[in-house]
């Protein structure tokens, strides 16, 4: 049996992590304080931790979304979004992950009187604190950060332009995320079309709530990079007569050939009603299929989660192994939004080392 501390010693690559779904409780409470927020729903860490879980269990997407009230409306001064970034960054490091790839939506926290150039620079600083905090603890950790455009809203080509603008300083790709229904992906056109034009790189939250034609126009329409989350390609599977007979359809099998990289989160996955339950998950079908599957955490503070939580969840519902985390962790590094050779870099220096410890 592998415990949670033994997956904290893990090199984990993190890429799907929303910054307001990760905040510290008592951080929120601070910041609420200082600013004059005074909507949060309990004044107590404890509680208010224990209020984010239960209220983001709702098994609806669109009910969990609700919850980030609260946490970007304390994160509408640079000093709340450097103070969050950096302890996002601490905290990841804290847990053993050596690659993240944080995102957020710069056009949620503009109330303050920010401009977008404004809030990326304030996270960003804050994401180098962070780094430098944990290499003064010996904990080394390289963060890009992915700034999302809210597909309810009109300014994804704006989105788009303020990636490509920071790219060299820190912001290694685009997302899109919010409720998928009613709100396609290819309503967005415009800013993918740029980002392709500039050679960035985006990833596309699909396949979640919404089903495989989300799936579908996010790869075939928007030439996605990733599919955050893309449990429900399993829509376009039948196991009607096991693993070994799966028929899968053209488009599980053109995401499977081309090798996009799901980007699981296994405990947010049932949160929001995407599976029934951490049994029901597809992580264990999709892997054993060979796809791309990578394991993160989605939003923490909302699903009381860590990496090496989720880790743990994996292997105590399908008996996996460190080898297993091993292919796992060095998917999620070869589908990363930095250069080849930084890539392979942290696999052969870091992950593989790291991982024939724990092997022994």
């Amino acid at each position: 049996m592998i415990t949670v501390e033994e997956c904290r010693l893990a090199p984990k690559v993190l890429l799907h992590d929303h910054l307001d779904g990760g905040l510290r409780p008592s951080t929120i409470l601070e910041i609420a304080r200082e600013t004059g927020y005074d909507k949060l729903p309990a004044d107590d860490a404890v509680e208010l931790a224990d209020w984010f879980r239960t209220a983001a269990d709702s098994g609806s997407l669109e009910k969990y979304l609700e919850t980030f009230a609260h946490t970007v409306g304390v994160m509408q001064t640079a000093a709340a979004l450097e103070r969050v970034a950096r302890e996002c960054v601490e905290d990841l490091a804290a847990d053993g992950v050596v690659y993240a790839e944080i995102r957020f939506a710069p056009e949620q926290h503009l109330e303050g009187g920010l401009t977008l150039d404004e809030v990326v620079e304030a996270v960003l600083a804050g994401f180098e604190a962070g780094r430098e905090a944990a290499r003064a603890d010996g904990q080394g950790i390289v963060v890009g950060c992915l700034v999302t455009a809210m597909r309810h809203a009109a300014r994804s080509r704006e989105i788009a332009e303020l990636a490509v603008r920071f790219r060299d300083r820190g912001v290694v790709g685009f997302d899109i995320a919010g409720a998928e229904a009613g709100n396609p992906p290819s309503r967005h056109l415009a800013a993918f079309d740029y980002l392709r034009a500039e050679c960035a790189h985006f990833t596309i939250h699909a396949g979640e709530a919404f089903g495989l034609p989300s799936i579908h126009e996010a790869i075939a329409f928007c030439g996605t990079d990733r599919l955050g989350h893309g449990v429900r390609v399993t829509d376009d599977i039948d196991l009607s007569d096991g693993l070994d007979g799966a028929i899968l359809g053209r488009v599980a099998n053109y995401v499977r050939d081309k090798r996009i990289p799901l980007e699981l989160c296994p405990s947010s996955n049932v949160q929001t009603g995407a599976v029934a339950s951490i049994a029901d998950h597809p992580f264990d079908k999709l892997a054993r299929l060979r796809f791309r599957v990578t394991v993160n955490t989605d939003n923490r503070l909302m699903s009381d989660t860590t990496m090496s939580r989720e880790f743990m969840v994996l292997h105590k519902q399908f008996g996996y192994g460190w080898a297993d985390f091993e292919r796992f962790t060095v998917n999620a590094m070869k589908s990363a939004f930095i250069p080849f050779g930084e890539r392979l870099t942290l696999i052969d220096d870091v992950i593989k080392p790291g991982f024939r410890v724990l092997m022994g």
